[in-house]
């Protein structure tokens, strides 16, 4: 079974012992976290539910692994023949989930 859910402003396709990197979401290690923004259920025996918008009655249960950061992004504006340039780096947090169960409705 497998559930899209959405979080960040990012939809994940995600099934039960996947683990992915969301944005940051608040909890410590071995936390448990409920996503109820859940799209679209499927691979069940009772079919595919799609939402409009979410499916009602459904959740996915997921554990915090840990609170990290991305990779760093650096953004480099120059301007030709002026000396003039600016760089900024920036690394976004994140949140390492392991999904544990989805919830149908």
């Amino acid at each position: 079974m497998y559930a899209v859910i959405k979080t960040g402003g990012k939809q994940y396709r995600v099934a039960a012992d996947e683990v992915l990197a969301v944005e940051k979401v608040a909890g410590d290690a071995g936390a448990k976290v409920e996503f109820t923004e859940v799209l679209m259920l499927g691979g069940g025996n009772g079919g595919t539910k799609v939402g409009a918008p979410a499916v009602q009655g459904a959740k996915v249960i997921a554990e915090v692994v840990e609170q990290n950061r991305a990779p760093k992004v650096i953004a480099f504006k120059k301007r030709r023949r002026k000396n003039s340039r600016r760089k900024r780096g920036h690394r976004q947090q994140q949140t390492v989930v392991r999904i544990k169960e989805i919830v149908g409705a």
